[in-house]
């Protein structure tokens, strides 16, 4: 699969300014500013760059010297152009100068990891079977999906990205993670040391939702995606920058009690939360019990009213517009979708529908992985 597939990269929008910068700055802002312009844009002159920029022609002409010699760009010939005077050489992003590696720690059943391009296409696949594994050995199973994509890669490696279950802090540690029965692993340094690459962690759903963000069509910089599979979670970007608690448990709503009149019994122990009306295993048992379509119908809307009923206040709060779904389509299109998005307009009040979007995601099973390569360009590159 390619990031055209997806959305081109070099449409992303930047989750950081992309203004002219202050002079105090650092030559490294400067660089991330001229990166920034050729993912968002595409081909451009060395002129165009220095207008789009406000930077001066010597600067950028100094700077993209500098980064044809890193094999970040690299000239792509004369623009094909018929007004007369000398044609300007093109520059664009060196797609095949770097590679990196990123890393989905999300599935139930494997451990799955990719060596991608600059240009954001998939240049090799792999993935380690859990079989059950936690512990010790899970980290182990973790580290050699890692080795295993490592070892594919055929140009220089820029860093690894990683999405995985749990809290994560800012340092890469994953607090607590009770699929993997981890507890204050520090994933991120573990990798580093395998590896000697820069390495970034987040939560599986924060980095999916920076996938939606730079590779999906999405025209809103306010963003929540909710992944649905054995347990809930959220992410949310608003304002074009990655919403993060004080404390990390930002987007953990699938304990959240939704409804005062009893629910189904949860696997913590409590009946009704959000999880245990809504997650992929109850869907699934429950579809094949019933037989009849009216009431498979009936069933599936309950389920999406139950997400509505609890998205509503966060949709509100944040004023949101763009909500996108990741799980099984099977289950949540369709009938499950549309009484989600119909509890939504009526909890929040909106009356055109047209105002608030209720989608599935298009990046499918990928978008933990995309959303890793997105991790990697913003910390190595600043951009995204």
């Amino acid at each position: 699969m390619t990031a055209k597939d997806a959305g081109r990269i070099g449409a992303a929008r930047a989750l950081r300014p992309s203004s002219k910068l202050l002079p105090e700055y650092t030559r490294a802002h400067n660089r991330s500013l001229v990166l920034q312009l050729l993912y968002r844009e595409g081909p451009m002159s060395r002129a165009d760059i220095a207008r789009s920029t406000d930077l001066t022609r010597v600067t950028v002409s100094d700077l993209v010297a500098e980064l044809i010699e890193d094999r970040f760009v690299v000239e792509q010939g004369l623009r094909d152009e018929s007004r007369p005077g000398k044609r300007a050489t093109m520059i664009n992003i060196d797609r095949e100068g770097h590679q990196m590696v990123a890393v989905d720690l999300s599935d139930d059943d494997v451990f799955r990891a990719a060596v991608v391009n600059l240009g954001g296409e998939f240049i090799e696949t792999c993935e380690i079977p859990i079989d059950g594994a936690t512990g010790d050995d899970a980290l182990a199973k973790a580290l050699a999906v890692v080795d295993d994509a490592r070892g594919r890669a055929t140009a220089p490696l820029l860093g690894v990205g990683v999405g995985t279950p749990g809290v994560v802090d800012d340092l890469g540690i994953v607090r607590v993670a009770v699929s993997l029965g981890w507890t204050d692993v520090n994933l991120r340094a573990a990798i580093a040391e395998r590896t000697g690459l820069p390495v970034t962690v987040m939560n599986d759903v924060n980095v999916a939702v920076l996938a939606e963000h730079s590779f999906a069509d999405v025209d809103s910089d306010d963003i929540m995606l909710v992944r649905i599979g054995h347990g809930v979670g959220a992410g949310v970007i608003v304002g074009g920058a990655t919403y993060r608690g004080s404390r990390f448990w930002d987007g953990e709503i699938g304990h959240v009690t939704v409804g005062t009149s009893g629910g189904p019994m949860c696997r913590c122990g409590r009946s009704a939360c959000l999880e245990a009306w809504v997650g992929v295993p109850r869907l699934a048992a429950e579809l094949e019990r019933i037989t009849g379509e009216a009431e498979r119908s009936a069933f599936l809307r309950e389920a999406g009213e139950h997400l509505g009923i609890a998205l509503a206040p966060i949709v509100r709060t944040l004023d949101l517009t763009d909500i996108v779904l990741s799980g099984p389509p099977r289950l949540l299109g369709g009938d499950f979708l549309a009484a989600a998005h119909d509890t939504l307009l009526e909890r929040t009040m909106i009356g055109d529908p047209d105002d608030l979007s209720l989608r599935m995601t298009t990046l499918g099973r990928d978008n933990v992985l995309f959303g890793a390569v997105v991790l990697v360009l913003t910390g190595q590159l600043g951009v995204s």
